[in-house]
């Protein structure tokens, strides 16, 4: 689902925060009575955003719609919620069933571990799947403390099994969408480099978690040299910080920093709910991410929040290819 004619040619005449169409780029469904996601099913779990317990519920398209209610949400791409990995396709199938079902969501990010040797099953059942445009392998990472830069461990980006398996996503038209810290944004882009036909999708800024100037120097720096490689686009997403409101002060300095890096061209706005409600309300924090970039054109406007993941993800051939020239 994407924007209609009437939807893009009402924002664009009036450039109003309500008229603008979302295609939110990364967000979960969660069935807990059906289906089995071990972080979520088992026991307590605690992560980047502290205790998760508030998150152990299903998630499902009538609960995403009342979540967006006063956003024109107009399309949605589901990220896999990490469920039983003895059967990745699995989700995908029942994804597929609630697109079919709801209407949402408009294309899925699929699971799979590239690495083990069902990923050439893995591969060849999502590429025959219309929902799935592209999967998310979170490859081996460690503490910035620990990290160096001949970092090549088992599972990671360097790691000849992972890279093997990766190498099969292009000839199957799927894209990759990598979640890692940003101190290892150097090997993801030397993973661009070697597989230029492999679109990357870079997951939640990179994870700026560190806030202090040195922290967000650094970050930057990272995201920087990863932005040189064409073949790579970034969602700006899963953002928040434990404990601190989601606002535009706290926000700015690294949307600005995306969109800085990228160009307005190669990033996407994107929810990350309901983990983010952990965070923020659906509402607060897109008030937050449209008051981040009001001031720009509203062609560029349209792009950050439904154009470019429209592209990415494959959701319509009359979404613009290249909109630049229209900006002029």
């Amino acid at each position: 689902m994407v924007a209609s004619s009437d939807q893009r040619a009402r924002f664009l005449a009036s450039g109003a925060d309500d008229d603008l169409p979302i295609i939110d780029a990364h967000h979960h469904f969660f069935d807990l009575a059906r289906n089995y996601h071990p972080w979520l099913s088992d026991h307590p779990v605690a992560f980047r955003y502290g205790d998760y317990s508030a998150i152990k519920r299903d998630f499902m398209p009538a609960d995403y719609r009342r979540a967006f209610d006063g956003h024109l949400v107009v399309g949605s791409v589901l990220m896999e919620g990490e469920w039983d990995p003895r059967d990745p396709i699995g989700e995908m199938r029942w994804a597929s069933e609630v697109a079919r079902e709801y209407g949402l969501p408009s294309a899925a990010i699929g699971q799979i571990w590239l690495d083990r040797e069902d990923v050439g099953e893995v591969v060849a059942a999502y590429r025959d799947m219309p929902l799935v445009r592209s999967v998310r392998h979170k490859p081996k990472a460690v503490a910035r403390e620990d990290h160096h830069p001949d970092f090549a461990a088992p599972g990671s980006m360097r790691d000849r099994a992972w890279r093997d398996g990766y190498a099969l996503l292009a000839n199957a038209g799927l894209s990759f969408d990598l979640q890692t810290p940003w101190w290892h944004l150097d090997e993801a882009a030397e993973l661009a480099r070697d597989f230029p036909a492999t679109t990357i999708i870079l997951n939640h800024a990179g994870l700026p978690a560190d806030r202090s100037a040195e922290g967000l120097k650094a970050w930057r720096a990272a995201l920087d040299r990863l932005a040189r490689e064409p073949n790579v686009v970034a969602k700006i997403s899963g953002i928040g910080v434990p404990g601190q409101a989601w606002t535009l002060e706290l926000q700015a300095p690294v949307i600005d920093g995306v969109i800085a890096a990228f160009g307005a061209e190669r990033c996407a706005f994107a929810s990350n709910f309901p983990v983010d409600s952990l965070c923020a309300s659906f509402g607060t924090i897109f008030d937050v991410f449209k008051a981040a970039v009001r001031e720009r054109p509203a062609l560029e406007r349209l792009a950050l929040f439904h154009d470019n993941a429209a592209r990415w993800y494959r959701l319509a051939e009359d979404v613009p290819q290249k909109w630049e020239p229209l900006l002029r």
